[in-house]
Parts: C-alpha cells; sequence; structure tokens
C-alpha cells in the first residue's frame, strides 16, 4: 500500500484527459505518502483517485474535468501548511485531506483565507469543525463521539477491572483517550494507569512494567497503528496478556503486521465497514480489480469527492463558499458510505461508530472486517 516514489510536497497527475484550461477544476487530496503513516497516506489517496477517475468518466463536475494534485504532508503540520500554501499558489479549488488532526487543523486556516473547501476523511479532533469556520467537513466522525462509545464498553464489560489509559501526546491520540477517560470515569471506572507516549518510539518496555506491576486487565490507547503494533508485541514478549482497546487511527492491515500474533483479541471503534455498504458495491469491485482492498477511510476519501461533485452541482459553482453552503444547508448526499448530511459545524448528522474485535479467520489471517461486536 505504501508509494514511496512520491517524495515532492505534491505531485500534479494527470487524470483527466487534456483539456482547455477553463474546462479544468483543480482538486487535491493532501495526507501521509510518505512516513510511518503511509498505508492511511495510501487509503486517501487510493480512494480520490478512483473517484476522481469514476467521475471524469461521467462528464466531470458541470463538464470541467478534475485534474487531481497529490500532497504529501508526512503527517507533519509545517509539512502540512507549507503543502496547503503550494495548493492554495497552483489554484486548487477542493481538497481532501489530511489524515492527522494535527495536520488538518492548521492546514485549514490558509485553506479558509483562499477561499477553498477541505473535508478530511479521517481528522476526529473535535477542533477541527469547532472553531466556527466556513471550510472545514469531515466524512467520519468526531472524538468525542468515538470516546463516548468506547468509555461506555470499558464501563460496561470491564466494571471493576484495572484500566490503562495510553496516548501519543497528539491532537489525534490524546484527544479520543481523554474523551474515552472522561466517559468511564463519569460512568464509574477510574483508571490505573494514565501515561503519555511519544510517537517514532520503538522500545516501550518501561511503559510495559508498568502495565504489568500495575496488574491491569485492559489497555486503552488513543493513537495509531505503528506504536498501538509496537506496544502489543512488546506486551506479549512481557507475558502481559491483557486485550488493548484503540481508535479507528489502527485500521489497516499494517496493524496485524507490526503487532503479530498478539494483535488478537484487540477492540476498536470505527464506522461500519463502508464496503458492506450496497451503495459501495461498484466502487468495490474496481478497487478489488487493481487488487487495492478499499478498507477504513479508502471509501470514507471517495465519498468525500462524491460530496463536493453534488455539492458545487447545486451551487452551479466552484465557489468555495457556495459549495460549502449547499454542504451546510441540510442537503442529503448520496456516497458510498451511504447518505451523508451536515449540520452547521461541518459535522456529519449521523452517529458513526460501531465496535469491533481483531479475530483469526478460517484463512489464518487476524481481521475486524465482520466482527461488530455488541455493546
Amino acid at each position: 500500500m505504501r508509494t514511496g516514489m512520491l517524495t515532492g510536497l505534491a505531485l500534479g497527475l494527470g487524470l483527466a484527459v487534456a483539456a482547455p484550461a477553463h474546462a479544468q477544476l483543480k482538486m487535491a487530496v493532501a495526507g501521509p505518502i510518505t512516513g510511518p503513516n503511509a498505508a492511511f497516506g495510501a487509503q486517501l489517496k487510493n480512494g480520490v483517485e478512483q473517484a476522481v477517475e469514476d467521475i471524469n468518466a461521467a462528464g466531470g463536475i458541470m463538464g470541467q474535468k478534475i485534474v487531481l494534485s497529490i500532497g504529501d504532508d508526512a503527517s507533519d503540520p509545517k509539512q502540512g501548511v507549507s503543502l496547503a500554501n503550494k495548493f492554495a499558489s497552483d489554484g486548487v479549488k477542493l481538497v481532501v485531506g489530511h489524515f492527522n488532526s494535527g495536520v488538518s487543523i492548521p492546514a485549514s486556516e490558509v485553506y479558509q483565507e483562499s477561499g477553498m473547501v477541505q473535508i478530511t476523511p479521517a481528522s476526529t479532533n473535535p477542533k477541527f469543525t469547532d472553531r466556527g469556520m466556513w471550510n472545514t467537513f469531515r466524512t467520519c466522525g468526531r472524538d468525542d463521539q468515538q470516546g463516548a462509545v468506547a468509555g461506555t464498553y470499558l464501563s460496561t464489560h470491564f466494571k471493576g477491572k484495572k484500566v490503562a489509559v495510553v496516548h501519543d501526546k497528539t491532537p489525534y491520540g490524546k484527544g479520543l483517550a481523554d474523551e474515552t477517560q472522561k466517559t468511564m470515569n463519569a460512568k464509574g471506572l477510574k483508571e490505573v494507569v494514565y501515561e503519555g507516549v511519544n510517537t517514532g518510539e520503538k522500545d516501550y518496555s518501561a511503559l510495559v512494567s508498568k502495565l504489568k506491576q500495575a496488574n491491569i486487565d485492559v489497555i486503552y490507547f488513543g493513537g495509531l497503528h505503528t506504536e498501538a503494533g509496537l506496544i502489543i508485541r512488546q506486551m506479549r514478549d512481557q507475558g502481559l496478556k491483557a486485550p488493548m482497546m484503540s481508535g479507528d487511527g489502527i485500521t489497516d492491515k499494517e496493524f496485524v503486521q507490526i503487532a503479530g500474533p498478539g494483535a488478537e483479541g484487540t477492540y476498536m471503534t470505527f464506522g461500519p465497514d463502508a464496503r458492506k455498504n450496497p451503495e459501495a458495491k461498484d466502487a468495490v469491485a474496481k478497487f478489488m480489480a487493481k487488487k487495492i482492498d478499499p478498507e477504513a477511510y479508502t471509501l470514507y476519501s471517495y465519498a468525500s469527492v462524491q460530496i463536493l461533485k453534488q455539492a458545487a452541482e447545486q451551487a452551479k459553482s466552484t465557489d468555495g463558499k457556495k459549495i460549502a453552503e449547499v454542504m451546510k444547508s441540510g442537503k442529503v448526499f448520496k456516497t458510498v458510505i451511504g447518505d451523508i448530511s451536515y449540520d452547521k459545524k461541518g459535522d456529519i448528522t449521523r452517529p458513526d461508530y460501531v465496535m469491533y474485535v481483531w479475530k483469526k479467520g478460517a484463512d489464518g489471517k487476524i481481521d475486524y472486517s465482520g466482527n461488530e461486536v455488541g455493546m
């Protein structure tokens, strides 16, 4: 899934057939194409590319073919802002991205100043849409919604047990862990360990020793699959069998490659599996024909482009503010992840989280697909 050949901040890809400049609409997708979160960057890129290909094949947006730029922010806020400025100077109108909340939030200010609509498939930190900006939208849910589901599950199924809350100190990871902690505390379950770790670390033996000493029964981790996988592997190596619970930041098969067999039994909050949505059938077939599994945020990214297309056509304009007005009007958009409508903040109006458990299937592979568990 990695695409390490993309080394520039933004690579213009001619996904549309040659056409006069006035008949082109510039769109961009931005995410971590390189670095430890490149698996998620690939999901965003794959989803947007397929949507653009399908829309262009059907005539584009109001007769304009989409020309797509791909930007690599490497999960770095400064690089994300630089990339946003590059898109602005290139005349990009619409942006799908970023992946990390810590990148989406500062980049959104550049997009707002430049009159660009930003729709993220993956950034869940509430601050992204809570600032009263006209241009910020997402196709995913929020950490306060996701944390409420996780905290409720912990307080119900691990009542009286010893819980550790660990996060990666990022706006996403700490935000999600704190929302989960808040909900479970309100429901009477208090953590025995609360700890922050640094992203990019390889040795978590000190953390694992602390968890073992506290005799924890379950660890809640707010963060991404790289750190989550390493923590699980090192927990198992040190004989700690407690399960981990985490959020949408681990929804990639690479999680299991990092964690190893100990990934089995991991709990995870994420939206309903979009691959099973009847509206996604044709798109899923196209991905599979290219040997791409449209897991996790792939279809959320595809849906982002669908929404932008429908909003522009209803607005009869590619002006960012006019598109945003349509998106916040309560209109229902038909997408591969189901019907989507927005509130005045730019958040989706439907609840979007369920609990999964990673299990070994008949093929011997550990996956979350089809393994929803009751609350």
